[in-house]
């Protein structure tokens, strides 16, 4: 029999990913989205396969799924800076009590465990790059604090669950990542600035664009999520790119990419931005021996290709209009 894996925000930027991935490597996947932040054009290829079944449900409520279940990916959470203005509440239900029940499910079905953590843990660090033992510096009562918190509260509950059940857990620490299926507006500096690119708008960088962030193509970051799943490592492991780079100096490769005839604007840095982004990713060289291929200017013209696909109500669409009062990531 096929093994069977559920993975929750199939319908996201990631989730989908995952989805194509279990899909070609034979398994039977389920995937689960509420759809408020996921897009069903994410997955609709994948409807044909006989191997495929979608549940339109909120893991914040009880989730059953009939029969075996060897193992669940926990992706679904929304996971951009517009999303945690609109939904502050359902961001923090999914992480705690989405968590839990998926937890739960994992011990009923006897399956294997993997949840999407972040590079938000560390907050504000003071310690760079960021290795898996650094504790963070997070502000609880912040405007981002409402994934923050629920993305550490998710691990702490993972690991209760693996220490006193005995659950079979993984944990991924996922550092910026981009490539195709990304929302155009999700407020993420990446698909910011490629929009601005394709609508001729100025750019706009937040501060003096001094902070730094590390993007990691989606491929890669797939990759080193199944070796994860797969491993032996239950405690967390940091999944990203160190090519380290300026938010100004990524403005201007993103301006010399599209062509675009724009000049860059600059805003005051939102309340607790991070000033550095960079991971340590000895553990996932040493444990899953992983690390990235994929050149970040690459990336970028398969990213930038899967935008100009976009219809011009994608281009224009706002996710929020007080996006420029908030925060970029």
């Amino acid at each position: 029999m096929k093994k069977r894996v559920l993975i929750t925000g199939a319908a996201g930027f990631l989730g989908s990913h995952l989805c194509e991935r279990f899909l070609s490597d034979g398994y039977e996947v389920l995937g689960m989205d509420n759809l408020i932040t996921g897009d069903l054009r994410n997955v609709e290829h994948l409807f044909s396969s006989g191997d495929f079944t979608f549940y339109h449900h909120d893991v914040s409520n009880f989730v059953h799924v009939p029969g075996k279940l060897d193992y669940i990916l926990h992706f679904a959470s929304p996971a951009s800076p517009i999303d945690y203005l609109k939904i502050p509440i359902q961001t923090l239900k999914v992480g705690s009590l989405g968590t839990h029940n998926l937890l739960g499910l994992a011990k009923a079905k006897g399956a294997r465990i993997l949840v999407a953590s972040t590079s938000e843990v560390y907050g504000d660090p003071d310690i760079h790059p960021q290795k898996e033992t650094y504790w963070g510096n997070v502000n609880p009562i912040g405007p981002r604090g409402v994934y923050d918190e629920a993305k550490r509260f998710q691990e702490a509950i993972t690991m209760a669950y693996h220490r006193f059940h005995g659950l079979e857990t993984r944990i991924v620490r996922i550092f910026n990542t981009y490539g195709p299926r990304m929302r155009l507006n999700d407020g993420r500096v990446l698909p910011a600035f490629i929009g601005q690119a394709l609508r001729g708008e100025d750019f706009t960088v937040f501060g003096d664009g001094s902070q730094t962030r590390s993007f990691c193509y989606v491929d890669d970051l797939i990759e080193g999520i199944y070796r994860l799943l797969f491993s032996d490592h239950c405690e967390p492991v940091n999944i990203g790119n160190p090519d380290e780079i300026s938010i100004e100096a990524f403005a201007k490769e993103i301006i010399e990419l599209t062509g675009a005839q724009t000049k860059i604007t600059y805003k005051s840095l939102p309340h607790d931005d991070p000033k550095k982004r960079r991971p340590d990713i000895s553990v996932a060289k040493a444990v899953l021996d992983w690390e990235p291929k994929v050149p970040r200017y690459e990336g970028l013209k398969m990213t930038l290709e899967y935008f100009k696909t976009l219809s011009e109500e994608d281009l224009y669409k706002k996710d929020h209009k007080h996006f420029d009062n908030f925060i970029r990531r």
